[in-house]
């Protein structure tokens, strides 16, 4: 089970078993350490004060919940929404239709938030003289579509969301209400909603992240350090002017057998790349050698004296065609789709020297109770006469809107090669109908922490040392 264990000191000799931490003077002469270690359950507790009707609401949110990890959107450390701000759009949800059951909720949930709206706040937020920092819409307008804490002092629980997290995200909610319309028109079952996709065949070109280390302990605390380092990589390839969209794949997957004799205890990310089309151009080359090499973990690592021996990263394109080299086959192999979609498990390879990272949450009930309870509920005309929307009075200071993405051409091809020396080999965007130019090989650039020069097989030249 995983548990998140907070300590807060307070201002008083004794604390009771009925204490209301919602009330703001309990934060006085806190420091901030206290403050945000408070902050989680006066979230918790001011979301479950401010929804109309509890069982609905935890119903919904357990839905929602399960759908976002099946989908890949459930991280908040790489760029997605994590439990919290699920939580409170849920929550906004529920206050927007009191009345209206968790069938419902789902489907409004998923008409509502595809557009995501300005700022999502749950209450009017009031003055306070403790002076603390709060969320102010004037300072933070480059941030992408915010979710606002209900507790003082404010937070935007989203301020990790990128420009492509939020392009895949609202993708992901446009997808999900084209299903839940049809289940709701009894063309499709609930299961059917909670469907897990294969990221591995939406993309033509990925980038492999590793990181390994020589012993268990050492790799725990590495791949911690790396995962948390994986957006600012995102945000370093969002910046190429020739990339629309880096997607993240939220779980990690081991090492084979062979690479782990090789380089220990190894954690796989993949990430997807969209390259973007360009006018009048036969053909373009896209070199990411600096965007890798910006990728500095081994540096902060050493600045917080958890630099080990053996502790490295390694980085690596790879077009769809090659991604067999890294994962076993059941993991590439298109999904089928199954009425009993929720059964599906996952399966690791006999080569695996670890096991991948879950994607599941102590605090979701059992899939099949979950589906059972949904379907139970009353969608009859009735209930959804009951279901007229409620505007609180919530002020919204107005913000400007934020960047969008160009749509891309999903035939066009690409190929990247990522090297660390020599003159630059970069990616070659041929405009349409031009087959990929990249053989049955890839360059592969491998960087070590320790700074030991790592050598090509193919040329045996030197490459440079990144962290």
């Amino acid at each position: 089970l995983k548990i998140d264990l907070m300590f807060a000191r307070l201002s008083m000799p004794t604390v009771s078993d009925n204490l209301d931490l919602r009330d703001d003077s309990y934060l006085r002469s806190l420091d901030i350490r206290n403050i945000r270690s408070l902050n989680g359950c006066r979230v918790t507790d001011e979301i479950l004060h401010l929804v109309p009707n509890k069982e609905n609401f935890w119903l919904t949110l357990h839905a929602i919940k399960l759908w976002a990890k099946r989908r890949g959107i459930y991280s908040n450390m790489l760029g997605f929404l994590g439990r919290v701000s699920w939580a409170v759009l849920v929550a906004r949800t529920c206050q927007l239709y009191p009345n209206a059951l968790a069938t419902t909720l789902v489907k409004k949930f998923l008409v509502f938030f595809k557009m995501w709206p300005k700022p999502v706040l749950l209450k009017q937020h009031k003055e306070s003289n403790l002076n603390l920092p709060v969320w102010d819409p004037r300072v933070y307008q480059y941030h992408v579509k915010p979710i606002i804490t209900p507790a003082y002092p404010q937070q935007n629980s989203t301020y990790n969301v990128s420009t492509s997290t939020r392009v895949v995200m609202v993708e992901e909610l446009k997808h999900g209400l084209a299903v839940t319309n049809e289940i709701l028109q009894g063309k499709s079952d609930w299961p059917t909603l909670f469907e897990p996709w294969n990221f591995f065949q939406k993309y033509k070109h990925y980038i492999v992240l590793t990181a390994s280390a020589s012993t268990e302990e050492h790799h725990l605390e590495w791949i911690g350090l790396v995962k948390s380092k994986i957006r600012v990589l995102v945000g370093n390839l969002e910046r190429n002017e020739f990339i629309s969209i880096a997607h993240v794949k939220p779980q990690s997957f081991p090492g084979s057998r062979e690479l782990c004799k090789q380089n220990g205890y190894m954690s796989m990310w993949f990430l997807g790349i969209v390259f973007r089309k360009v006018e009048n151009a036969a053909s373009v080359n896209v070199d990411l050698t600096y965007v890798i090499q910006s990728f500095k973990v081994s540096s902060q690592a050493n600045n917080l004296n958890v630099l080990k021996g053996g502790m490295k990263t390694e980085a690596a394109h790879v077009k769809r065609t090659h991604l067999h080299y890294f994962l076993p086959a059941e993991t590439l192999q298109k999904r089928k789709k199954h009425a009993s979609g929720l059964q599906c498990k996952r399966t690791s390879s006999d080569g695996s020297c670890l096991n991948s990272s879950r994607d599941t949450d102590s605090r979701t009930p059992d899939n099949a109770s979950l589906l059972n309870k949904i379907s139970k509920l009353d969608t009859s005309t009735a209930e959804r006469e009951r279901n007229l929307m409620v505007l609180p009075r919530v002020a919204v200071p107005s913000v400007s809107k934020g960047l969008s993405i160009p749509v891309t051409d999903s035939k066009m091809e690409a190929t990247v090669a990522i090297r660390t020396l020599g003159a630059p080999v970069g990616c070659t965007i041929p405009g349409h109908n031009t087959g990929s130019q990249l053989g049955s090989h890839f360059v592969q650039g491998q960087h070590e922490l320790s700074g030991t020069p790592v050598t090509d097989p193919k040329n045996a030249a030197p490459k440079r040392p990144y962290s």
